[in-house]
């Protein structure tokens, strides 16, 4: 039978090539639920194209033209954040991926694993806020989490047959975004366009911010730890600007297994959705002759200060990541909108996360009230930059 899913975020960057793969294996895939913030048109062309069983459109204002034009096409229609939430229990549902951005992916995500639904998890931020209560769940609902972000499916993919093998650490590898290399003072003037070139990777604006300012390298550090079951310590990142290698393991015998390829979203797309087979596709390949050299470094600390601050917050633990999580994305969209620049962004940050209440053992609705405050915090200090 064909796999039924959930996109979540069709609209978005993998939600869109998610759907490009879908579409290019057709007797393996059947889509089930899409789902959009505000793109309504581009949703309405994916679900003729799609046909699935019923879309979502977040922006409760666009409802009534998404539901006019699909009223022909037999597809149910729903708006609002709630909406989102609860379409994840569909019975017809056999695996959702979660390719929402930021916070917004936590609440879908765990009313989908209590349904028992396979998850393909492209939304790191899930497990930032809420990593021990996600994981936990999904072991008492036996449901798989496999992720999508390249490093974890590289992670994953290593993983993949070694049993109970100790892992002695994992190595997550950055491209070191458009500023490798650049001393701090060069980053005082940096403009939105200039962070949004990232040299690898095409991605949405907000995770390409986060690369720039490594901060996507320390929610891979928080999202590593509760996937692989990890210390912050076993978790170390390598500056590798080619973008080939994908991640590495070293296991106790001091071996180091790593998973490599182009620099392209859907393979790790096209794992997740179809593990534990392996699909064929038309994919570009790697040639060893086209790379005389593979170079790797520590990354600058001092001037990327946002993956310091990630394992302050992991390694505190509670409800510090979901702060930092919260103020991060407060932060990226002020920058966005050239409201504070470039390096105010680990700024807002720090001093939200020191301002913040902290839970030592914080439950879902906690991580509700913790994100709310944490995001009225960092607003005020935009507000003052």
């Amino acid at each position: 039978m064909k796999k039924r899913i959930a996109v979540l975020g069709s609209t978005g960057s993998i939600g869109k090539q998610a759907l490009e793969v879908v579409a290019a294996h057709p007797s393996f895939f059947t889509i089930e639920v899409l789902t959009a913030q505000n793109n309504a048109d581009l949703l309405i062309e994916q679900a003729i194209q799609f046909e699935p069983n019923a879309v979502v459109i977040e922006n409760e204002s666009l409802y009534d033209k998404v539901n006019t034009t699909l009223l022909p096409y037999d597809i149910k229609v729903f708006a609002g954040t709630s909406s989102i939430e609860q379409i994840v229990e569909m019975e017809t549902i056999d695996m959702v991926l979660v390719a929402l951005v930021g916070y917004a992916g936590l609440i879908p995500t765990y009313n989908a694993i209590k349904h028992k639904k396979a998850i393909a998890l492209a939304n790191k931020e899930t497990l930032v806020v809420a990593g021990e209560i996600i994981t936990q769940s999904a072991i008492e609902n036996r449901v798989p989490i496999i992720p999508v972000d390249s490093e974890h499916s590289a992670i994953f993919q290593c993983l993949n047959g070694e049993n109970n093998n100790p892992i002695e650490k994992i190595i997550l590898t950055a491209s070191g975004g458009p500023f490798y290399g650049k001393p701090k003072e060069e980053l005082r003037e940096i403009t939105v366009k200039q962070a949004l070139q990232h040299p690898n990777w095409k991605m949405g604006n907000k995770v390409t911010i986060d690369s720039a300012t490594l901060m996507n390298k320390g929610l891979e550090v928080i999202e590593a730890k509760w996937l692989f079951h990890l210390e912050p310590e076993q978790i170390e990142i390598v500056v590798h600007p080619q973008s080939i290698i994908h991640s590495m393991v070293q296991f106790n015998d001091s071996s180091i297994k790593a998973q490599m390829g182009l620099p392209n979203m859907r393979l790790p797309i096209i794992y997740a959705l179809s593990f534990p087979y392996r699909l064929p596709n038309s994919l570009e390949r790697f040639s060893f002759s086209d790379y005389s050299t593979f170079s790797f470094c520590k990354p600058d600390r001092e001037v990327f200060r946002c993956l310091d601050i990630a394992y302050q917050a992991i390694k505190s633990g509670g409800s510090l990541p979901c702060s930092m999580n919260a103020a991060n994305e407060m932060a990226v969209a002020a920058f966005l909108n050239e409201n504070i620049q470039f390096l105010h962004i680990p700024d807002v940050i720090e001093e939200t996360m020191a301002k913040t209440s902290f839970i030592k053992h914080p439950t879902i609705e906690d991580f509700i009230h913790i994100n709310n405050e944490a995001r009225q915090i960092a607003d005020n200090i935009i507000k003052r930059i």
